[in-house]
């Protein structure tokens, strides 16, 4: 016997079509809900460091020109960014001042539940900001702390980029469960891992 399953965001039927692990009945459910999570903290929002993003994830500027994450004239105001049209998405620029992103690639199984390598990471970083990355199965851990350079390492069989500097990083702004919108300390965090 089967159970009817239901939307996440309306709680109507899902459609018999719908795939095991879908969440939503359709597109514009989907959407709602991730409208209704999204929330930047302001220790991003503040900082003039923003730009957009090309799907093949080339940098822009809110203008739609060629952007770089080394040069501070190609960026702009969150709310520059946000309200231009330009590419597919946000982007903050990391230049070296003590904000920090890990990005645990393909950390989430089916339902969306951390792989038990990414939840020890997250353990850690408990206090800090994390969002669903753009693929849908990867996080970003936001914070604060110090990275000489941008490593890719392999922790328990799971791969995480660490980045301060010289970057940008495509933000979805899609909350992590009920992760809190600051910026915490991630130093030990980046310790532990190098």
């Amino acid at each position: 016997m089967t159970t009817s399953r239901c939307c996440e965001h309306c709680e109507g039927p899902m459609p018999l079509t719908a795939r095991r692990h879908a969440r939503f009945c359709a597109a514009r459910c989907r959407a709602a809900a991730a409208r209704r999570r999204r929330t930047v903290p302001a220790e991003l929002t503040r900082r003039p460091r923003w730009i957009r993003h090309s799907a093949r994830k080339v940098p822009l500027t809110v203008g739609g020109s060629v952007a770089s994450s080394t040069d501070p004239a190609t960026w702009s105001r969150h709310r520059d960014a946000a309200a231009s049209s330009a590419g597919a998405g946000l982007g903050f620029v990391l230049d070296g001042d003590g904000v920090v992103c890990l990005d645990l690639d393909h950390c989430l199984d089916q339902d969306g539940a951390p792989l038990p390598w990414a939840q020890t990471i997250l353990a850690a970083a408990d206090g800090t900001w994390v969002e669903v990355s753009r693929s849908g199965d990867g996080l970003h851990v936001w914070g604060l702390g110090s990275l000489e350079s941008g490593r890719r390492i392999t922790f328990h069989g799971g791969s995480v980029e660490l980045y301060a500097d010289g970057r940008y990083i495509a933000v979805t702004g899609a909350t992590f469960g009920d992760t809190p919108r600051r910026l915490g300390d991630l130093q030990h965090v980046i310790d532990a891992l190098l």
